[in-house]
């Protein structure tokens, strides 16, 4: 699908809702016939996966991206970038609360995605931090990412987590350090000394 169009459509559902915005809605904003969009798309449900999708592959990319101008790894996991943290401010936006509440079965597909793809990256990150020495080999990568991934994404939904006394940017400081302190060989953790004061 058309990148322009997509990242309209992005905008509109993260202004208005998964629920609230209608097919309608969009072929409005684009100057087309409800029909030509439904030639397009079979349901609104089709086109919420493929904004999903769309939005996911640009973090991921952007992800790589980082890994690629980034030769150290642990100076990699604390290089930030404004898409990243914007994602990660979306996950308590209108679209986010409509897609759990009413297009369960979407969100969860999305996660699950978003998990595995998210995954792939820190475990780049790991086996590269292993072979220049600053992360530990008596890990299993997979249970870690997945495990760094669940913490930075609690942050909106956790029972056990009282958000106004720690704010999003102390929480994903914490956690990312957590982690570090986690993997990291006594010469990881010596580069984690310039970044203990986050």
């Amino acid at each position: 699908m058309d990148r322009k169009f997509l990242e309209k459509v992005v905008d509109l559902f993260i202004d208005n809702g998964a629920k609230t915005l209608t097919m309608d809605d969009i072929a409005k904003e684009f100057g087309m016939s409800k029909k030509t969009l439904y030639q397009m798309y079979a349901n609104k449900e089709a086109l919420l996966e493929d904004v999903l999708e769309f939005k996911l592959t640009e973090v991921i990319e952007k992800l790589s991206e980082l890994d690629n101008k980034i030769e150290n790894a642990v100076e990699r996991m604390f290089c930030r970038d404004e898409h990243i943290e914007k994602a990660a401010k979306s996950n308590n936006s209108l679209l986010i609360r409509q897609l759990i509440k009413y297009y369960p079965a979407i969100f969860n597909k999305h996660m699950m995605n978003f998990s595995k793809r998210f995954a792939e990256v820190l475990i780049h990150n790991i086996e590269r931090g292993r072979e220049q020495g600053y992360y530990r080999d008596d890990f299993d990568a997979r249970l870690y990412a997945g495990i760094y991934f669940q913490m930075v994404m609690s942050y909106d939904n956790s029972p056990f987590l009282d958000t106004s006394k720690t704010d999003r940017t102390e929480y994903s400081n914490i956690a990312l350090m957590f982690y570090m302190n986690a993997i990291t060989t006594e010469k990881g953790k010596q580069q984690l000394k310039k970044y203990n004061n986050l």
